[in-house]
């Protein structure tokens, strides 16, 4: 097996598991958190129906019992809020509840509009204020974020989950005394608000204070044991503290509360291809690709975990996959390259691929002059000269060859001259017979009669024999006598 060591593309990986995991998953995460549907009768100074509320409490126990199996049916869910819904014009937490379901079906419009048809019929309903906040910030309108949650804490003071999230706010801009003192006042009003404490976490992780970041982690934990990111958290502390296999034990802690949870299948493929555990690195990968298929990344990695298997032909239908993806990612050629030098004997591709990855990564000068990437360029471009040394010699020999056979005949020819003897016949030139009156005859082809042709006789000698019984006559005009 070639144990060339691959090029991956390891900050295009971390990148991914800081910023979609490093204890990320609030409502301030890539994707959005969303409240569960509310699992008791809404109650207000607005009477409900009674089929209403049967309705709703329906839908509420089937969300559950789904949420219970790991199995959520949305559609059948959607049917079934919207019946409470329509039925009660005032429901503000089904119309909220179907939002949620919106969101998740990855509906933001009609998630937006059920949000605002919530606060509408009742305007207390902050549930609805935070997701819309939420998404707001996920979008980028990070301004009209803040605005909407200082509206909840102007109306509910003591509300914990707006100040964690102005707290993630802070600390994204890197005010971490800000983001800080918001968290705080959070864990005041609610000790048990894990946003809060991730917000915490990632602010200590930034600022290298690992000892405290470690603390609140494990403190996390406690509260909210099922919680994927703080498992992921932990393991993250302690992969800098340098206990690869302590964070390990967390990454698969975070998998067994959340199987699909991909921040901690980033980080375990990370660590089997750093282990060259290349089919444990193969099985992370792929369920990585399952949740994002466009990962190019993800492809790349995975080309080299079947590389390091011997499966040179996948892995560069993975790094073709890649290439699609995202044509300006320099590991794909670089890890595509070391195929071609290494196993395909293809050195002049291999070059190519090089500098195009030395070009991608901003050419000879933003690389260190260290990196291995130059030594395996002038190893390819090593062998493609000793290929065209090589090539020239043997072209060199052949003329040499020739030429020595050239003056080998020349040399023949001259002593058979000096003997009155006929010339030997030149390399790779036809010989004709000479008669005995130095005419040549008529040649007969051999395959008419199945004789062979007469011998030729030195110049100045006897005439020739007569030609057999069977041989063609001399007129060439006419017919062959077949007849025994």
């Amino acid at each position: 097996m070639n144990r060339t060591h691959p090029f991956r593309p390891a900050l295009l990986l971390a990148t991914l598991a800081l910023s979609a995991v490093g204890c990320t998953g609030s409502q301030t995460a890539a994707k959005p958190v969303v409240t569960k549907p509310t699992t008791t009768a809404p109650t207000g100074p607005v009477a409900i129906s009674n089929r209403a509320m049967l309705l709703f409490d329906d839908a509420v126990k089937s969300f559950d019992a789904q949420k219970k199996a790991k199995a959520f049916d949305y559609p059948s869910l959607e049917r079934k809020f919207k019946a409470a819904a329509e039925a009660d014009q005032n429901l503000a937490e089904a119309e909220y509840n179907l939002g949620v379901i919106a969101e998740r079906m990855g509906k933001p419009d009609e998630a937006r509009a059920h949000y605002q048809a919530a606060l509408t019929k009742k305007p207390s309903l902050r549930q609805a204020s935070d997701n819309l906040a939420i998404m707001r910030q996920n979008s980028g309108d990070v301004a009209g974020a803040v605005a909407l949650y200082q509206d909840v804490l102007a109306r509910y003071p003591d509300d914990a989950g707006s100040r964690a999230r102005l707290a993630e706010i802070y600390r994204q801009n890197n005010d971490h005394d800000k983001a800080m003192e918001l968290s705080r006042a959070a864990l005041m009003r609610d000790p048990q608000n894990t946003n809060a404490l991730k917000v915490m976490i990632r602010s200590y992780l930034e600022r290298k204070q690992l000892a405290m970041a470690k603390l609140v982690a494990l403190r996390a934990v406690k509260l909210d044991g099922a919680d994927p990111e703080l498992h992921h958290a932990v393991g993250l502390i302690l992969q800098k503290e340098g206990d690869n296999e302590g964070a390990r034990v967390q990454f698969k802690s975070a998998l067994e509360a959340k199987a699909d949870y991909v921040p901690s299948h980033v980080a375990l493929a990370q660590l089997a291809l750093d282990a060259e555990d290349f089919p444990g690195a193969e099985e992370h990968l792929r369920r990585i690709l399952q949740n994002d298929g466009k990962n190019a990344a993800a492809h790349v990695d995975l080309g080299i975990a079947l590389k390091g298997q011997g499966q040179y032909d996948k892995a560069m239908q993975e790094y073709d996959e890649a290439e699609k993806l995202n044509p300006e990612l320099g590991a794909t050629y670089l890890n595509r390259g070391i195929i071609l030098h290494k196993v395909k004997d293809a050195p002049e591709r291999a070059v190519e691929l090089y500098r195009k990855y030395v070009a991608l990564a901003g050419g000879e000068v933003a690389l260190n002059a260290e990196s291995p990437v130059f030594g395996l360029m002038r190893e390819a471009e090593s062998i493609v000269q000793a290929k065209r040394e090589a090539k020239a010699a043997e072209e060199q020999a052949k003329q040499m060859e020739a030429l020595q056979s050239q003056q080998q005949a020349a040399m023949k020819a001259e002593e058979a001259k000096q003997k009155g003897q006929q010339p030997p016949p030149a390399p790779n030139t036809a010989v004709t017979p000479v008669s005995g009156d130095g005419t040549a005859p008529k040649a007969t082809p051999a395959a008419a009669t199945g004789a062979q042709p007469a011998a030729a006789t030195p110049a100045g000698g006897p005439p020739a024999a007569p030609a057999q019984k069977n041989a063609a006559p001399a007129d060439a005009d006419e017919p062959s006598d077949d007849l025994l």
